[in-house]
């Protein structure tokens, strides 16, 4: 293997440096070294981190009117997935979404288009059912997924990470690329306006497993200088103090006292001031997106580590105080107007409350670890654990196991437990059973004034949900649904959506609009492109896609760049 520890001579100059081994790192280094370039690779962790966050992912990937869609009856097209991209993102800034609305319409076009043929001539396959997340409002031109688009990848986040993975590591066998391990980038190396090079710290090795956090204690320096160097080192999503500091208050309210973080703690956004402080743009550094559905991990492998749960529509949400949520904060719907909703009560946590019946059908975890079925590629698995009756055996563990879950046969013993585990107020049982009560009554009908469940009926009308992802309408207090479970959010750490400002070719932007000779950046850290291909709100999917976009823009760029005299 072709790796540099503490002590090894490591050429004086490469044709390129890349500053993180997550996807975008390597989806840029698969496309280097495709065009011949060498490449090193620097990555403040070890070996077994490989890949980064996109490890522990679902796997779900954003494609629009994919055969997936039409074999299932979706009509989607480029034109219908431009017009929810642009109304959840709400581009409001003249300069600093100046090349985020050009990134959004070509990542748009490369989800209609290119982005499928690409990845299944890599090897990646979908499974045959596709998700509707983030379902939005209730305007056609507002936030939110018009239809279906959410394909989970066979093998989930691993799964993805392999098709680049493979051929990077054929490349490190026959001297194309070397990683730097262990080696943290303090400062990018600029001479005459041109990054011609990085300068860090030397962590001592460690052989610890994928994921847990690692020592910060320095045992050398280094510097490597290079033709260019290609930032891909992530977000700030472990970093509570930076999250805070960053909190759009005025948009969401006062930032949550408890977070539970859903990445490593080496997704600390250091590579976002170092590259700032050596003169590039670093925008919408106010824009995030953090779920409200985080639960605490009872098998945790990280610390503070989060599941979100992915749910299905049926689950009555309640704030902190007891009070139902209005619409459209409905489960899988408004990440972000629910958020504002949660955090407007003075609390920063919310109940679920749902029935056996519900959890069965409608409770998906996220992460690789979480759907061990679906990462191993097992099939004859995945169907029996996803269409046969009872939950997935890790959403069990969690109702049996998690700090969160309260089970319980009757609605007062289930109030009673959340009691017993609020962070707030006391929730008053008649006020809580009258809500529930009253929404039972509008459940006898396939029509209803109740909006949620007007979308529990809409969203029955599509097969995939039908069959695998909605639970049949019924009383929340309907003991043949039993037991009841109530279930405890918390704010769960997630992504950075906006970042260091790039152009279509990935090259850094400084603060006067030119760009950054030398530097580019993919990924999170440069918001998924642009500086926030997003802007205001994710439509879920969104995320490995853009380190895949922005990864490969990056290095079939600099790869042109490289090759011309």
């Amino acid at each position: 293997m072709s790796e540099t520890s503490p002590g090894d001579r490591v050429p004086d100059e490469y044709p390129a440096i890349v500053v993180g081994a997550g996807l975008a790192g390597l989806v840029a280094t698969y496309e280097l070294t495709r065009a011949g370039h060498r490449v090193l690779v620097v990555d403040q962790e070890n070996r077994n981190n490989l890949g980064g966050q996109a490890f522990w992912s679902l796997g779900g990937l954003f494609l629009v009117d994919s055969p997936e869609q039409r074999r299932l009856g979706i009509h989607d097209s480029y034109e219908l997935a431009l017009q929810d991209w642009l109304g959840s993102a709400g581009f409001d800034r003249d300069e600093e979404d100046h090349w985020a609305r050009q990134w959004a319409q070509a990542y748009v076009r490369f989800a209609a288009g290119e982005k499928r043929d690409y990845l299944y001539d890599l090897g990646l396959r979908v499974t045959p059912l596709v998700g509707w997340a983030e379902r939005g409002g209730a305007l056609a031109d507002g936030h939110g997924n018009s239809v279906p688009r959410f394909h989970i990848s066979w093998g989930t986040g691993p799964g993805v990470l392999e098709v680049f993975l493979n051929p990077v590591l054929e490349a490190e066998r026959n001297g194309l690329v070397r990683f730097a391990f262990r080696h943290r980038v303090d400062e990018l190396l600029v001479d005459d306006g041109v990054v011609t090079g990085v300068r860090g710290s030397v962590l001592e090795p460690t052989e610890l497993p994928r994921g847990v956090a690692t020592s910060r204690t320095v045992v050398d320096d280094f510097e490597f200088r290079a033709g260019a160097v290609l930032v891909t080192s992530g977000g700030i999503g472990h970093n509570h103090d930076l999250i805070r500091r960053n909190w759009p208050v005025d948009r969401l309210g006062p930032a949550p006292r408890t977070m539970i973080s859903g990445v490593p703690a080496h997704v600390d956004g250091r590579m976002l001031g170092i590259t700032e402080s050596a003169g590039a743009a670093l925008v919408n550094r106010d824009r995030m997106w953090h779920y409200t559905e985080g639960i605490n991990n009872w098998d945790p492998i990280w610390p503070d580590h989060a599941i979100r749960i992915i749910p299905g529509p049926s689950s009555l949400w309640f704030d902190a105080n007891g009070k139902r949520l209005p619409a459209p904060c409905f489960p899988g719907f408004d990440t972000n107007t629910t958020m504002k909703a949660i955090l407007s009560t003075g609390h920063d946590y919310s109940w679920f409350v749902l029935t056996q019946a519900i959890i069965e059908k409608e409770f998906a975890l996220s992460g690789s670890e979480q759907n061990p079925d679906i990462t191993s590629k097992d099939k004859l698995t995945t169907v029996r654990s996803r269409f046969t009756k009872g939950a997935p055996a890790p959403v069990e563990a969690f109702k049996e196991h998690g700090a969160d879950f309260v089970v319980a046969d009757t609605l007062r013993e289930l109030v009673d437990g959340m009691n017993a585990i609020t962070r707030g107020p006391q929730l008053d049982y008649a006020d809580m059973e009258r809500q529930i009560v009253a929404r039972d009554r509008e459940i006898t009908n396939k029509f209803s004034k109740d909006a949620q469940v007007t979308a529990i009926h809409n969203a029955r009308t599509f097969f995939g949900d039908k069959t695998a992802r909605v639970a049949k309408p019924h009383r929340i207090l309907d003991p043949a649904a039993g037991p009841l479970i109530a279930v405890r959010l918390n704010v769960l750490t997630r992504k950075t959506l906006g970042g260091l400002q790039t152009d279509l070719d990935s090259r850094v932007m400084r603060p006067d609009g030119t760009a950054f000779p030398g530097l580019y950046a993919a990924g999170e850290v440069a918001g998924f492109g642009g500086g926030g291909v997003h802007g205001y709100n994710a439509l879920e999917g969104t995320f490995l896609g853009g380190c895949i976009f922005s990864g490969r823009a990056a290095g079939r760029a600099l790869a042109r760049s490289l090759t011309q005299p």
